[in-house]
């Protein structure tokens, strides 16, 4: 079955492989990494073979949610190495430029056993937490054969995967069998993964990471008036933001910031798409809808931005906008993408607006409902409604700011259960064996 496995990984790889050239010579994307992918790490990056910690966060999203846990455990086990790997550039930019207490940052490798082996080889995990859904049969059959300690955190299995495991539920039970503990973001997650073959015994309900990753401590203790400088914005014009936004999705933001400059507003438009790849063709949007457009990247210096709208072509900075945002529309949403995350925007007390399609996030956006801490719309004409009231509402907007920083707030102690969990399968050397977190436990 694990040949199986790896001849249909190689099959896709090469059908892809046209994908993967034109993304190389157009986007620069893949290029210097492939050594690092097939396992060829340089004989530097642990030159003693110390053994170590090996955290993997697949892109930008889990190397944010990674960072507090990755401070934890340099601080717990400082007789260890720590490594963080991801799969995507963007991840690696953000996790090469903001987490500093690793010792290297490396490619994910590809799951072929001979590209895990040699990266296991070199790298010496003693443990290797992978965040959220980041389940490689080889490399985990691999760490099972090595005595490697293996930890799921902040996991789930969206709505768009579970079906595909199931097609194959006797070959992922086995792989399941191979992760020592399962930190669940939630319940339903947690059932998922028992519904795929997970052992309920090994399977705690921790709660997000995310809640605990946002830090809305204000840099340099200027808050909000720092990126107003930064971004060069004036306080007193509004500012709609679109984040995380898929093909699809801008051309509704568009006409509805339309409507608005319409209505008279004088409001900037914030575009920031999920894929870098995107970012020309944002650009190329919003001119032939007739804004006035600049990349962030070409934002002159002390100078207050003229333009209608600014495409987000940085890395990394999408949280930073969220605090001068005065609506926010989560992208990913209004298209059948599943959405992606609010808590970001959540614990800077920002209104947000999201899509039907948010079922990647399920869990978490049905407690923003039930709690009035989000818009959730139906349809593109919905979405222009929902953007002119708020933007025209500021009681509104403060309301449901209000309770979706409430929320967060109340959500945080995910990072302490998974560092529990960890603690049982590793201990550290100082460990106290009275810090228990009770499994988790079908109830029938």
């Amino acid at each position: 079955m694990y040949f199986l496995y790896s001849f249909v990984t190689l099959l896709a790889i090469v059908a892809l492989s046209p994908y993967f050239v034109y993304q190389a010579l157009r986007h620069n994307k893949y290029v210097g990494s492939l050594g690092q992918r097939l396992g060829y790490l340089p004989v530097s990056f642990n030159l003693d073979g110390d053994e170590s910690i090996w955290v993997h966060a697949v892109s930008v999203g889990e190397v944010l949610a990674a960072r507090p846990l990755i401070t934890e455990l340099r601080a717990r086990y400082p007789h260890l190495r720590l490594f963080l790997s991801t799969t995507t550039l963007a991840g690696q930019q953000l996790a090469r430029r903001s987490v500093n207490d690793v010792d290297g940052v490396f490619y994910f490798p590809f799951d072929w056993a001979f590209a895990v082996r040699r990266t296991l080889s070199l790298v010496k995990p003693r443990l290797f937490v992978m965040i959220e859904t980041e389940i490689w049969p080889n490399l985990l059959r691999e760490c099972r054969r090595r005595g490697v300690r293996t930890v799921l955190a902040n996991g789930r299995i969206s709505y768009r995967s579970f079906p595909r495991y199931k097609l194959v539920r006797p070959f992922f039970r086995r792989v399941l069998d191979d992760v020592d503990r399962l930190c669940a973001q939630g319940d339903e997650a947690a059932r998922r993964l028992t519904l795929l073959g997970a052992d309920p015994a090994r399977i705690t309900v921790t709660g997000s990471l995310k809640f605990d990753s946002l830090d809305v401590t204000p840099k340099g203790g200027r808050g909000r008036e720092r990126v107003l400088r930064f971004f060069r914005m004036t306080s007193n014009r509004p500012v709609l933001v679109a984040g995380s936004t898929a093909k699809g999705e801008d051309e509704a933001i568009i006409a509805a910031f339309n409507q608005l400059r319409t209505g008279g507003s004088n409001a900037l438009l914030v575009l920031a798409a999920r894929h870098p790849e995107r970012f020309d063709e944002v650009e190329r949007l919003c001119k032939s809808e007739g804004l006035a457009t600049v990349r962030r990247s070409a934002l002159a210096i002390d100078s207050e931005p003229r333009a209608d709208a600014v495409v987000l072509d940085t890395i990394g900075e999408l949280a930073e906008i969220y605090r001068i945002a005065t609506v926010v529309f989560v992208g990913g949403s209004l298209v059948r993408e599943g959405g992606h995350n609010i808590l970001e925007p959540a614990a800077f007390g920002k209104p947000i607006i999201v899509g039907p399609h948010m079922q990647n996030f399920a869990e978490i956006t049905e407690a923003f409902l039930a709690n009035d801490a989000v818009v959730q719309v139906r349809s593109e004409r919905d979405l222009t409604t929902a953007i002119l009231s708020l933007m025209g509402d500021p009681v509104r907007r403060a309301r449901l700011g209000a309770a979706a920083k409430a929320l967060v707030e109340s959500n945080r102690g995910a990072k302490d259960k998974t560092l529990a969990v960890i603690a049982g399968v590793l201990p550290p050397k100082d460990h106290d064996r009275s810090s228990v977190v009770r499994p988790f436990r079908v109830v029938h």
